[in-house]
């Protein structure tokens, strides 16, 4: 059985701003741990993988970090789009280009570049197990994680009855999804854990290659020819030109909501390997060493009677705070952002404000 997997690192993070811009989002820039989060995220890869079926599908403007990062991953297996258009065209771009590679049988693992995993050899033994439950069935599989707590900021799988297979190490690991739940309010979210039957949602897909294609054709059907028409460039001076033309006649649209909500066939893998998008400020103070006054401190910062805040800064520039309490304070060379804890995702609306104003340099 073969497996590859695609690495999706196209998106822009922008409820880590500013840390996280159009130009470097956080999946290229330290935030925990030794490296970026798309070098843990290759990195936990290869012990499960060959370097050489690890793909990285990204857009055109973010390619060069790839290459910076990811001086291993060849270039032929640096997957362009144009311009983001949400994950399904990307997922389905990534299915029809490998598919002259490989067979359609081929089992592709689609993860997101920008995710923590604290336990690594949890994480193997689910996607071993999500590997073998789509290889075994011709379902796509999704993989969940165990919720530790009522969590807002996470979209969530409510799981179903097993689905049998003739592979006895999947007994009891495969179940049905009942439904997708986009993210909750906090009420919603606690009958969530209440209920037992919910998980995280870890954006994590594994289906092989003619399975993911087939779902695009079945519930995208103004995606999936387009897809097909390109398949006769591939390989072709025209390749590019065309992916951008094709590009430019599709809607953005999510996997989740486009193919995953609507098929009634997907299969969910359950996990305990200590996950996290590390989406928003909040989650990345919740997860980092704290001081003795709670504090989670970067940079060059002196504090007097504060408590409970994040202060982080990269340029070496002095901060000082005072007498304050439950603060994300976060500066970069061009810009500052101040913003109450338990408030940062919100910061997404700060920077929709920043568009429309077209302040573009501080994005």
């Amino acid at each position: 059985m073969k497996t590859l997997a695609v690495v999706m690192a196209g998106g822009l993070g922008v409820r880590l701003w500013p840390r996280s811009t159009e130009r470097q989002p956080k999946q290229f820039v330290h935030t925990l741990g030794e490296g970026t989060l798309i070098q843990n995220t290759v990195s936990r890869l290869l012990p499960f993988l060959d370097l050489q079926d690890i793909h990285v599908v990204t857009t055109a403007d973010l390619a060069h970090h790839v290459s910076n990062q990811l001086a291993m991953i060849p270039d032929a297996n640096i997957l362009k789009e144009p311009f983001g258009r949400n994950t399904a065209p990307s997922i389905a771009l990534s299915a029809t280009l490998l598919r002259h590679r490989y067979s359609d049988d081929t089992v592709m693992v689609v993860l997101p570049s920008d995710h923590l995993v604290s336990n690594v050899r949890e994480f193997h033994v689910t996607l071993d197990r999500a590997v073998s439950a789509a290889a075994a069935t011709g379902r796509i599989v999704t993989i969940g994680v165990m919720p530790t707590r009522p969590e807002t900021g996470y979209g969530y799988i409510q799981v179903g009855e097993e689905i049998p297979t003739d592979n006895p190490v999947l007994k009891g690991v495969l179940r049905s999804v009942s439904t997708f739940a986009e993210k909750p309010d906090t009420a919603t979210a606690q009958r969530f854990l209440d209920a037992g039957d919910f998980i995280w949602n870890s954006g994590i897909v594994v289906g092989t290659i003619g399975a993911i294609i087939r779902a695009v054709d079945e519930h995208l059907p103004d995606h999936g020819p387009l897809f097909h028409l390109l398949e006769r460039y591939i390989n072709t001076p025209d390749e590019a030109e065309m992916v951008e033309n094709f590009y430019r006649q599709m809607r953005s649209v999510s996997f989740d909501v486009g193919v995953l909500e609507k098929d009634t066939t997907i299969g969910v893998v359950e996990g305990a390997f200590g996950w996290s998008d590390v989406g928003t400020w909040d989650e990345l103070y919740r997860m980092s060493m704290k001081d003795g006054k709670n504090n989670v401190i970067e940079g060059n910062v002196v504090t007097l009677h504060a408590t409970n805040c994040l202060v982080s800064g990269t340029t070496g520039r002095l901060i000082g705070i005072v007498d304050v309490d439950n603060l994300i304070i976060v500066e970069t060379e061009s810009s500052i952002m101040i913003c109450k804890r338990g408030e940062t995702e919100n910061v997404r609306d700060l920077v929709d404000v920043l568009r429309r104003r077209h302040i573009a340099q501080h994005l």
